[in-house]
């Protein structure tokens, strides 16, 4: 049986993809397509190229991934997405969509063109970079000749890579956002990523219908999309999310025989 998992973008919210990680293996769940955007494309390709939950999760706590000392230069943002590349490689040692034990689908904007770009094969750590390149924040990143940013601006739910793959899908959402006073748009980033919220909200919400099972943490609508401080209960709060969504499913159809890992 083959299983398909969405990962949304959502900046650190992405790591209550971990959690719900987590508790899907320990329901017996193993799924062996992934399809992520952004902070769901890091989260993926760790878990498809073998690692477990709580590696991952190490990964989020140790890559400063909005590290000052990435500053751009004579690019067009503040950071610079490709100064990463060393900090992923200690991860994602070898380099290609290959060597992956699942299947992965990565989204990217390509900002040349306007179009959505979909990655399942060759170089894997630039993919997963300009995925989760926020515009505005980092420089777009340069992959062969064209340059590509965040997989959100244009499918921040990427479910469909999967639906002609797989007999199940399921969707875990993380970029939810609540009704808010002016009082709570303090910055200019509040702002713009108020629009992104919005924007991915309207154009992603019909897809959930089309997965067997929907995650989406209402909790996580208080942390911001760069809120580094709660990892952990951001974490946390993905993990208890699944377990109750579990809770009300037939959780046989979704069992299969857990693969390999790292």
């Amino acid at each position: 049986m083959k299983i398909g998992l969405v990962l949304s973008g959502g900046g650190m919210r992405g790591a209550a993809h971990i959690g719900v990680i987590r508790a899907l293996e320990e329901h017996q769940i193993y799924p062996t397509h992934i399809a992520g955007s952004s902070a769901g494309a890091i989260v993926g390709a760790l878990y498809a190229y073998g690692y477990q939950w709580n590696d991952i999760l190490a990964f989020f706590k140790e890559v400063q991934l909005l590290g000052i000392t990435k500053y751009a230069i004579n690019k067009p943002g503040f950071l610079d997405a490709e100064k990463f590349y060393d900090e992923f490689k200690v991860y994602l040692k070898e380099d290609d969509f290959s060597v992956l034990k699942k299947k992965l689908y990565i989204t990217a904007t390509n900002i040349l063109n306007g179009k959505l770009k979909i990655f399942e094969k060759g170089e894997l750590i630039k993919p997963v970079l300009a995925s989760a390149a926020f515009p505005g924040l980092f420089a777009p990143v340069k992959i062969r000749s064209s340059y590509y940013i965040d997989g959100g601006a244009l499918n921040n739910f990427p479910l469909e890579p999967l639906k002609q793959k797989c007999d199940i899908i399921i969707g875990v959402y993380v970029d939810g956002f609540d009704v808010l006073t002016i009082k709570d748009l303090k910055h200019s980033h509040n702002v713009v990523e108020r629009v992104f919220k919005v924007k991915s909200v309207l154009e992603n919400q019909h897809k959930f219908e089309a997965c067997d099972l929907m995650i989406r943490p209402a909790a996580l609508n208080k942390f911001g999309t760069f809120d580094r401080k709660n990892i952990y209960e951001i974490y946390n709060i993905g993990y208890s999310a699944t377990k109750t969504a579990l809770s009300t499913f037939d959780l046989e159809k979704f069992r299969i025989p857990a693969k390999s890992s790292r």
